[in-house]
């Protein structure tokens, strides 16, 4: 437990260094430990030294966790591409979903939030890089697909998650923001930009991230064995 209490400490050095440096209050910044391909018994030692919220890519893996961890008070993270097939699974079962990026899928995920459950948190995934291999939406249509998802009923818009280009120079960091900041004062209620992970946590800091997505850096390398998303 000391080798993930120790490293939990040191993300949180990280954050609270760069974002010294940005002129930033270390607090406004979330840590959100992503947990995909690692077992639940580690998810339980971070938990143990006061981590929370954990980020999951495999929807059934997700669920097996969050069965083995039934009312620990983990709030539960989708972070990676969510099929049609999936959504009333993850409407039922996460917390915050950060990977939306048609109104298909929102709609699905609101119509499928079980009554009674608080609005799922959900985020925007932009392609903010252009790049054919990743999951999003170009910038030009976030505001579109904004429009469209924050009257759903059972859904809470709360702002934009993005995968920046390995080597990304912080202006693309700050791109985002930028884009983030018009999109609030459009009177949209944002508070939550979600970028940055192990590698590049200091960049996402310095350019304005609220909530960055580390796994490696807590956990170690990836594990191979997977499970179906």
């Amino acid at each position: 437990m000391r080798a993930i209490h120790d490293n939990l400490q040191a993300v949180q050095e990280r954050i609270a260094h760069a974002a010294a440096a940005a002129g930033r209050d270390p607090s406004a910044v979330t840590l959100l430990a992503v947990s995909k391909t690692h077992s639940a018994a580690l998810v339980a030692e971070a938990l143990a030294a006061g981590q929370r919220a954990f980020g999951e890519n495999y929807v059934q893996e997700a669920v097996e966790k969050m069965d083995a961890l039934a009312d620990k008070g983990v709030e539960w993270h989708l972070v990676g591409p969510l099929q049609s097939n999936k959504t009333k699974l993850v409407a039922a079962r996460f917390d915050w979903v950060h990977s939306v990026e048609s109104e298909k899928i929102a709609r699905r995920l609101s119509e499928q939030r079980p009554s009674g459950m608080r609005p799922l948190n959900v985020l925007i995934q932009v392609n903010v890089s252009g790049e054919t291999s990743k999951s999003g939406v170009a910038p030009v249509e976030v505001s579109a697909l904004a429009g469209a998802i924050a009257p759903m009923p059972n859904l809470k818009l709360r702002g934009l998650m993005a995968v920046p280009e390995p080597g990304a120079h912080v202006d693309r960091y700050r791109e985002l923001k930028n884009l983030y900041e018009t999109l609030k004062k459009n009177e949209f209620q944002f508070d939550t930009l979600s970028v940055g992970m192990s590698d590049d946590l200091e960049l996402a800091v310095a350019g304005g991230a609220t909530l960055v997505r580390v796994g490696t850096a807590i956990f170690g390398a990836r594990k191979s064995i997977r499970t179906a998303a």
